[in-house]
């Protein structure tokens, strides 16, 4: 090998020394940077926190970033959520992470004063069908067909494509058909913590009184009759 070949060997790698020692010293720099926090100040960080994140913060990146434990990190949250009952936003807690959002009331001024075209809403045979998954969850399109009385496919299809509902495994039934359930999504889009929060409708309590008395199929999937759709197995 030429000298010369030796010599951009040996300079290439010097710059490679040289570049990971400055990466590592930055990285120290930043950890010296982050200094303990008073205990008065970690609702302001986890605050902080998710107001620059706009998404949903996993309890156990606020704990290895505040220094506490993720059950004492939950417990900070959920004193914080309680004191943005009467504001403009809302502080949602999930089963792994917690999101700051604004208030659907507020929606319309939102969109206004920000310029955002109203659009992207759910169709009202969309909006039948997440009803019924989530109040049913999980479920079978077969299922959900009963209850609307009319075809889903497309419906399903569309919701699944927002990533508003999810396939969640199979029923153990001829066919193997398909169930559904509503996601994290679902709950952020409708300002949800969780699917206890859904409120209560009297529509889908005359639905399941009507199903049940005319086609005797109960509304809880443990109990599905075994008829499925011959289309059902291609789910």
């Amino acid at each position: 090998m030429s000298q010369e070949k030796l010599d951009t060997i040996e300079a290439t790698e010097a710059v490679s020394s040289e570049d990971t020692a400055k990466a590592a010293k930055n990285s120290k720099k930043a950890a010296e940077e982050i200094q303990p926090l008073d205990i008065h100040d970690v609702e302001k960080a986890i605050e902080a926190i998710l107001f620059a994140a706009g998404y949903p913060v996993t309890y156990e990146k606020l704990s290895l970033v505040i220094g506490l434990t993720q059950r004492d990190v939950r417990r900070f949250v959920e004193h914080m959520a309680d004191g943005y009952g009467d504001r403009g936003i809302q502080l949602l807690m999930y089963p792994d992470a917690c999101q700051l959002s604004t208030k659907e009331v507020f929606a319309p001024y939102i969109r206004e004063a920000l310029g955002i075209r109203r659009g992207g809403n759910l169709s009202a045979s969309s909006m039948e069908v997440l009803a019924v998954v989530a109040y049913n969850q999980p479920v079978t399109r077969a299922f959900v067909d009963t209850v609307r009385g009319v075809d889903s496919s497309y419906a399903v299809s569309s919701l699944l494509d927002k990533g508003l509902i999810e396939a969640c495994g199979r029923l153990d039934a001829p066919g193997r058909p398909m169930l559904y359930a509503t996601t994290d999504k679902f709950l952020r889009v409708f300002g949800l913590s969780s699917l206890a929060d859904l409120p209560e409708t009297e529509a889908l309590g005359v639905a399941e009184a009507t199903l049940n008395q005319n086609r005797a199929i109960p509304l809880t999937i443990d109990d599905v009759d075994a008829e499925v759709d011959a289309d059902t197995s291609a789910e």
